[in-house]
């Protein structure tokens, strides 16, 4: 047969797929007596186009054992997608539209075939907050229909203002770009109401039915009994449901979880996938539960772009996985602290408190509303006149809070206004300075970004000021977020209903200080992450020191996290072995305990890992001081039995010292000694003691080495005096300048690349050495000895300069360490990277259990979780 032929068989081949499985297709086709090379021909290129789709490199998945192939993807006579294509191209651009494209065809491909006679799977699509899971959605929707799904419902989260927006945007998306296919039962003013014959709509096969719902009971309930009255024409309707925001309201409530199980078992052909960015009670749900929701039929984590300004890039994290310290993200100098003497007058003390609550305009909450005006102006000088600017204040949940702001905001934008058109000297100069400062804190060249001169912002800040918007966004309020209108700018105050889902379009400033112990409850509330095209060296966000600390713990939580997910997708067969470890810190949960009741505890270890401390004491001096002077006291105590009962190594280089195979009794009393600052977590005395014993038991980790990492004395540098009659000079190691004003110095990274490399031996011809190989070289050099480095620090290091163009400039994002004393003391442990089975500390994460899964997995104790009888119905926000 010509291919001409063959290329008109295989298009009728791909027609015939979408009413029915390959496997019937081909019997069809023997039926009518297509010869067997025609149909080895065509089977070979289904084979090939769903190959095509599983292999792709992103985004990661993981799915039924057994699944039957079946979706080759797009086709050029489609009509949602080839639609919803277009328009993400002129918006997004090619290479942002292909990765939503890849990605959505992977979700496709992971459904069961609508012609699939009766079906109810679930999945979960982990995405990343702010980062685009809603175009991953919108193009399933387009790419399901096109093969022949008809009913798409949509759980928009708890808000109405979130299913506004989300069925806004599916109309513009979707509905609106293939009007006679879609039939909305829902519309962006009103939610689910029962329309009369619904069986009628599910025997028409016209049209494609889109309903978009809250999370709300009794906007459940009439869902459920609509479908109850069509059963028997909802056999020929596969549906989809989509989740948003799957782990809110949709797991362990009273009322909203069962509700959501009624809808699907009304349904004979459903399947079910959960988007969201904080899978963690979603994961920790239990596995065996076949009513309930966790994702046993297929897992995809989605990629997050090179541009996106995560938890990571704008806190920085601590290493995780042995990762080189010095490539960890320390970030962005964005980060402005909301002192804890301003608190009492932006929030209630108490919640009793917030009917009579007035906010006062602090110093803080100033300079923030005035760096969001001139932020803007600079957004208008670059050219960004026609484009959203938001600034979002985050103070409480109560409205009545919310409502207090109205007043002083307005009467501070009213000033500034007055001023501005009178060129009040002061302000001006109020403005310069704060532009100047601010301007220089975050480098707009490697984002491509020019940074415009103060007097042409100027220009624009008085036509910023005066058309800014103040609204109050809560579900009472008639004055709600429209970003549909035209262009913006807007200072946004709210609480639930901004906290979760909801984009704020062009968001410059956060001025947060609500806060949360629960993981997914805190992370959700920064809206701040997510891609800030031509002003990502503009947003700010000010928020207090602990509330920082918390996101930068999370930061690392969740880049952990989500390599153990992608670890599980790359190496196991079905996601019912997805047993992602949680880490755990101690005034913080993961989720609501009424979301983890299949938590256990789970293991974690040390073995190929680098744990060095980060944080220095600063303040209270005396304090300080103190905290220091034990840190030396451990370091002589150490330094002295290794002097004592070591071999001392005269071939290290001059600035270093060594000495080797050190008991490990010593190094146990040097770490309990030792004080670790809290936010060091990785840090864990009582976890390195444990592995160290644990390990000792095997007979590893015995024997250490004992180092010392400073810099060549000469006759003008400070002496740090040494056992054996040896002396260094302190090295220099600066604090990140976002933690100026913090009384915990954070230097990010303690250990230089070739520190690891003290106790090896280096052949001349190795070059340069990363952390990899540096661990490939401990496995074969010092396999069962732990290497712990010690370094004497100048406590006033000061910021080194460089040349440039300009002339000597400092190190960006630096600051002098300025500490009390004249000496602090860095410690890092280097544990080799075991050849057989790593200790387990079964300490600081939490994962799901799989033991009624996998029998064998062992039997440790369960954590006693109490349940927290909560439920996230949102019955008072109404059904409309």
């Amino acid at each position: 047969m010509d291919d001409v032929r063959i290329e008109r068989a295989w298009d009728q081949f791909q027609v015939l797929l979408d009413t029915s499985r390959p496997h019937e297709v081909t019997q069809q086709l023997r039926d009518l007596f297509v010869p067997d090379q025609v149909i080895e021909e065509l089977l070979r290129r289904h084979e090939v186009a769903t190959t095509r789709i599983a292999s792709l490199r992103e985004p990661l998945a993981l799915g039924r054992e057994n699944a039957l192939p079946w979706y080759t993807g797009p086709r050029a006579e489609d009509k949602n997608w080839p639609a919803f294509e277009n328009l993400l191209k002129g918006t997004l651009g090619a290479e942002a539209t292909q990765k939503i494209d890849d990605a959505s065809t992977r979700v496709v491909a992971m459904l069961d075939h609508p012609a699939t006679p009766t079906f109810r799977s679930r999945g979960l699509v982990v995405g990343h907050v702010q980062s685009g899971k809603t175009s991953n959605f919108t193009g399933v929707v387009c790419k399901a229909a096109d093969r022949g799904y008809r009913m798409f419902i949509v759980l928009s989260g708890i808000h109405n203002s979130l299913r506004r927006q989300t069925q806004a945007r599916l109309i513009r998306d979707v509905v609106n770009l293939n009007p006679p296919l879609w039939h909305q039962i829902t519309s962006p003013d009103h939610d689910f109401v029962p329309p009369p014959n619904a069986q009628s709509f599910m025997a028409s096969k016209g049209q494609t039915l889109l309903l978009v719902v809250k999370k709300n009971a009794v906007v459940l309930r009439k869902l459920r009994d609509w479908l109850e009255q069509a059963q028997e024409q909802l056999g020929n309707c596969p549906t989809l449901i989509i989740d948003d925001e799957a782990d809110q309201a949709t797991l362990a409530t009273r009322r909203i979880n069962p509700l959501i199980r009624d809808v699907m078992t009304r349904l004979p052909k459903v399947c079910y996938v959960g988007y969201t960015a904080t899978p963690f009670a979603n994961l920790l749900t239990d596995p065996m539960d076949h009513e309930d929701f966790y994702p046993r039929d297929f897992i995809l984590s989605l990629p997050r772009g090179g541009n996106y300004q995560g938890p990571e890039a704008l806190f920085g994290r601590h290493p995780v996985d042995g990762e080189d310290p010095s490539e960890v993200p320390g970030g962005l100098d964005m980060i402005r602290t909301i002192p804890p003497e301003e608190l009492d007058a932006l929030r209630p003390p108490k919640q009793s408190g917030a009917a009579g609550f007035q906010p006062e305009v602090t110093d803080s909450l100033r300079r923030a509303v005035l760096w969001f005006w001139l932020a803007s102006a600079a957004r208008q000088a670059r050219g960004h006149r026609d484009h959203h600017s938001s600034m979002l204040v985050h103070a409480h949940s109560d409205t009545r809070v919310h409502d207090s702001y109205q007043a002083p905001l307005a009467a501070l934008q009213k000033e500034v206004s007055a001023r501005l058109a009178s060129s009040d000297d002061a302000l001006l100069e109020e403005l310069r300075l704060l532009w100047q400062s601010e301007s220089l804190r975050v480098d707009p060249s490697p984002f491509g970004n020019v940074q415009p001169p103060f007097d042409e912002v100027l220009t624009h800040t008085l036509d910023v000021v005066d058309s800014t918007k103040i609204i109050m966004d809560h579900y009472r309020s008639t004055n709600r977020l429209d970003y549909d209108s035209g262009p913006v700018n807007v200072i946004a105050v709210g609480g639930n209903t901004l906290s979760r889902g909801l984009t704020l379009e062009g968001l410059v400033v956060s001025f947060f200080v609500r806060s949360s112990n629960v993981y997914d409850t805190l992370l959700q509330m920064g809206r701040w992450f997510g891609y800030r095209p031509g002003y990502e060296d503009l947003p700010r966000i000010f928020m207090p020191d602990e509330t920082r600390d918390w996101f930068t713990h999370l930061a690392t939580v969740e880049e952990e996290m989500r390599k153990e997910i992608d670890r599980y997708l790359i190496e196991h067969k079905s996601p019912l072995e997805l047993a992602v470890r949680i880490r755990c810190h101690p005034k913080m949960r993961i989720t609501a305990p009424s979301k983890s009741g299949a938590a256990v505890r789970a293991a974690a270890s040390y073995g190929g890992q680098l744990v060095e401390t980060r944080y220095f004491r600063a303040s209270p001096a005396e304090e300080a001081l103190g905290w220091h002077d034990q840190n030396a006291q451990a370091v002589s105590g150490l330094l002295d039995a290794s002097a004592k009962h070591g071999r001392p190594d005269t071939g290290v280089p001059s600035g270093r010292a060594l000495w080797r195979e050190v008991s490990h009794s010593h190094v146990l009393d040097f770490i309990s000694e030792y004080r670790f600052d809290p936010k060091s977590v990785d840090a864990s005395a009582e976890l390195m003691t444990e592995y160290i014993r644990r390990r000792s038991e095997s007979g590893a980790l015995v024997s250490w080495n004992v180092g010392v990492i400073g810099t060549s004395p000469t006759g003008n540098s400070h002496h740090v005096p040494l056992p054996d009659g040896l002396s260094v000079a302190p090295v220099t190691r600066t604090r990140i300048a976002a933690s100026v004003k913090s009384p915990v110095a954070d230097i990010k990274t303690l250990t230089g690349p070739r520190d690891e490399a003290l106790d090896l031996r280096i052949d001349k011809g190795e070059g340069s050495l990363n952390r990899t190989r540096l661990q490939e070289l401990r496995v074969q050099q010092q396999p069962e000895r732990g290497l712990l480095l010690l370094y004497p620090i100048d406590a006033h290091s000061q910021v080194p300069t460089r040349k440039s163009d300009g002339g000597d400039r400092s190190v960006q994002g630096r600051a002098p360490l300025d500490v009390p004393g004249d000496i602090v003391w860095g410690a890092a442990f280097v544990f080799p990277r075991p050849s057989g089975r790593d200790a387990l500390v079964e300490y600081d994460y939490v994962a799901a259990d799989l033991r009624h899964v996998f029998p064998s997995a062992g039997e440790d104790d369960i954590e006693d979780v109490s349940v927290l009888d909560q439920d996230l119905d949102t019955d008072n926000e109404g059904a409309a």
